[in-house]
């Protein structure tokens, strides 16, 4: 076997993970030749919530950001991770949009476009995948790895297998929680590198403890390639650190063959930003923990923050350990669903208020009766017709692929904002983040024609100067 290849995520997961993807192009920038030089597979540059942050938090905008990148980097493949027809936002968009999302991604610098969605819905894929390939690009397809009853070995080998059939160029286990276990992630390599004949990849992050393991069995299992973060990024709610498991790796016919020179040079700087997000109290000592509590309840660190902030709210935090056990509850009812974007949030609001109100759905979200109306997919196993009832009474469920319910709407989005229009892009942003694109749009003209940005602090308040 020739050595295990790696992504590093420093300019996406990374600092999604950890600081809330609040880094910015011009901290990026001093760092991306060496970054060049190292010899990784692919850099993950784009994508996750770096599309929306670039344009609510720090008024830039993320296709030039894009286009700066690939500007620098001469001899590594940039890779984006996309959630298949959710694209970079939170909801279904039509198929025109997506396939003009995915040849815009490819033309600014994106070759790799890892696709996944929330509920293993290859019809939630297809379009993306059909595109991608079309544009020349490679089509990596995730599949979002969790547990239950039904989520065994024989599960995932299927799903993989429908991947390849469908075109992927590769496949990725997804593992979100990090909870994918050393000896059931070798066991799934191998099972999975029996049936296909795409590379497979390994993308773990560290908030149980444990991925460094996974990934050792993964590699010796026949993993090609990992996703791992530069250590001053590493390791907590993040991707395992580069640099030990690069050392773990030397000598050994998993070699990745990584310059450690610099490899380490690359850790000084970031070792600095990272020291800056510390003082601006963006970076929570938190988020570096280990959280072993990932491993029963399966709750990512992102979806434990975020039921910590409900319950604040509501004034019941003491009430947070009878959440965590309500979760595994609403999960069953809704046919185990992964606990990943949008799902995650969707479980967990609902958890909070089963045990919050003091009765179990007595109050339901418009996400969770759209979801058991069929509009968001088909879940792993049919919701029983109790919970239906309970749920969305005798309405019906759409049985077909969500995105067939829409209509095309380039031409109108392109209508709504002709007046702010400098590039085909964005139009493509405002499909995707409305409100937050026209405020982008209307700071970036008040700073064309030397406006004061300040006077428009009170209008756009998500554009503090």
């Amino acid at each position: 076997m020739s050595g295990v290849k790696i992504t590093e995520t420093i300019l996406r997961d990374a600092h999604q993970s950890l600081i809330a993807t609040r880094m910015k192009t011009e901290e990026m920038l001093p760092i991306l030749e060496k970054l060049d030089r190292v010899g990784y597979y692919s850099l993950e540059v784009w994508g996750g919530a770096t599309f929306d942050s670039c344009l609510r938090f720090l008024k830039e905008d993320p296709w030039e950001r894009l286009r700066v990148l690939r500007k620098n980097f001469k001899n590594t493949k940039l890779q984006m991770l996309l959630r298949g027809q959710n694209l970079l936002g939170y909801k279904h968009y039509p198929d025109d949009v997506v396939e003009e999302f995915v040849k815009k991604s490819i033309e600014n610098g994106i070759d790799i476009i890892r696709i996944f969605d929330a509920l293993n819905d290859t019809r939630n894929l297809r379009t993306a995948v059909e595109a991608t390939k079309k544009s020349g690009g490679h089509a990596q397809t995730a599949i979002s790895y969790t547990v239950s009853p039904v989520h065994n070995i024989d599960y995932y080998v299927n799903l993989a297998v429908e991947m390849e059939n469908m075109g992927a160029d590769s496949i990725c286990i997804k593992d979100m929680s990090g909870i994918l276990l050393p000896y059931v992630a070798e066991e799934l390599i191998k099972q999975i590198k029996k049936e296909i004949h795409i590379p497979v990849q390994i993308h773990s992050h560290f908030t149980s403890g444990i991925a460094n393991q996974t990934y050792m069995k993964s590699i010796e299992a026949g993993a090609d390639i990992i996703d791992t973060a530069i250590s001053p990024f590493g390791m907590g709610t993040s991707q395992p650190a580069t640099e030990p498991m690069v050392a773990s790796l030397k000598n050994s016919p998993y070699d990745p063959g990584l310059d450690m020179d610099l490899l380490l040079e690359i850790s000084e700087y970031f070792k600095d930003i990272k020291e800056k997000y510390i003082n601006d109290r963006v970076l929570d000592h938190k988020v570096l923990e280990v959280n072993a509590k990932t491993l029963k309840y399966q709750v990512p660190g992102g979806m434990l923050s975020n039921l910590v902030s409900q319950l604040k709210a509501q004034g019941a935090l003491d009430r947070f350990e009878d959440v965590l056990e309500e979760v595994p509850k609403v999960r069953e009812d809704l046919g185990y669903p992964p606990l990943v974007t949008p799902m995650s949030q969707m479980v967990g609001t609902q958890s909070v208020f089963n045990v919050v109100l003091g009765e179990r759905y007595k109050m339901i979200p418009k996400e969770v009766k759209n979801y058991v109306k069929g509009l968001y997919g088909k879940p792993t196993i049919p919701i029983k017709d109790d919970i239906k009832k309970i749920i969305i009474g005798n309405e019906k469920v759409f049985t077909g692929r969500p995105a067939d319910l829409l209509e095309p709407e380039l031409d109108t989005l392109k209508e709504n904002i002709k007046e702010y229009i400098e590039q085909d892009e964005d139009v493509l942003s405002y499909a995707l983040f409305p409100q937050v694109a026209l405020d982008y749009f209307k700071y970036r003209e008040a700073k064309k024609y030397k406006i004061d940005t300040n006077l428009l602090n009170e209008e756009f308040k998500t554009y503090p100067v």
